[in-house]
């Protein structure tokens, strides 16, 4: 039930639906609300009670949303006792989520996109990946890096492309037609050895010039991988758009905990990651 509404955030009471753990202390959860299936754009987040023992809501971004049935799946790592208390969370228990919150990601005419996640930021690349799935104009790659086992089953591929005989990729991500390679310095199976940035310019490597000039990565992850992607897209003189990872209080831009400093067109200005983000432009960041 929504009980109010500013602009496209609202407050909405969800039923968890589904609750799955996988190694590391990961979790998806799957969530009841049409309001949010229906208005998420990829990069937004939603703030959600975890507890009626925490009065702190936690940040966590939107990985899937399914529209015919109004739901939206997170995914989440036990990073402190909030996100354990949500843990603790059972089938058919009722949250508060305020959501969808942010300035999202933005695709333009660049026809290929080179979305790149790390760890808890693989989720906002996924949602990317989904809402372009059906898109015949886009040919997008992804790349997902973590250095704790991936929260899915790795499967080869049967896509073809870019070291899809090497590399493994995700189930979801196959099923879509999406081509994607996974990478950790974990020596995982099936696993390209090394940081997401090192497939991803051996990827650009394999391009032809035209084939640069179309392309525009996304990436959103741990800020010294942002870092090195921001760099990667200078080198290769590429846009980028990143999502920042930051800690909240209010997460709906009135405490202005979350500033990060941007260089606009007049100067530096600081902008806070929940409403003025999360997603910036690279190169105005780093």
């Amino acid at each position: 039930m929504v009980k109010s509404n500013r602009d496209t955030i609202s407050v909405n009471d969800c039923q968890i639906l589904a609750h799955y753990k996988y190694e590391a202390e990961q979790y998806i959860i799957t969530l009841a609300s049409k309001e949010i299936a229906e208005n998420t754009q990829p990069g937004q987040f939603v703030h959600l009670s975890v507890s009626g023992m925490l009065a702190m809501r936690r940040p966590i971004s939107v990985m899937s949303v399914d529209k015919e049935n109004g739901t939206f799946d997170l995914l989440y790592k036990i990073v402190g006792e909030g996100t354990r208390q949500l843990a603790d969370r059972k089938i058919g228990d009722v949250l508060s989520v305020i959501g969808p919150i942010g300035k999202g990601f933005k695709m333009t005419d660049k026809k290929i996109p080179l979305l790149i996640g790390g760890g808890v930021g693989m989720p906002p690349i996924i949602a990317i990946a989904q809402n372009i799935k059906d898109n015949d104009y886009f040919n997008p790659y992804v790349i997902l890096g973590s250095e704790v086992p991936f929260p899915f089953d790795t499967v080869v591929s049967n896509l073809g492309g870019f070291y899809s005989s090497k590399i493994h990729t995700m189930p979801l991500l196959e099923e879509w037609g999406i081509q994607a390679g996974l990478t950790s310095l974990q020596n995982f199976e099936g696993v390209y050895e090394g940081y997401v940035t090192g497939l991803a310019k051996e990827y650009l490597d394999s391009l032809s010039k035209d084939d640069l000039l179309n392309v525009e990565i996304f990436s959103c992850g741990p800020h010294p991988m942002l870092e090195a992607v921001s760099k990667l897209a200078k080198d290769f003189n590429l846009p980028c758009q990143v999502s920042l990872e930051e800690y909240m209080a209010c997460a709906v831009g009135g405490c202005a905990g979350c500033v990060v400093e941007v260089q606009t067109e007049n100067g530096p200005a600081m902008k806070r990651v929940c409403v003025d983000g999360p997603v910036f432009e690279a190169q105005t960041v780093f």
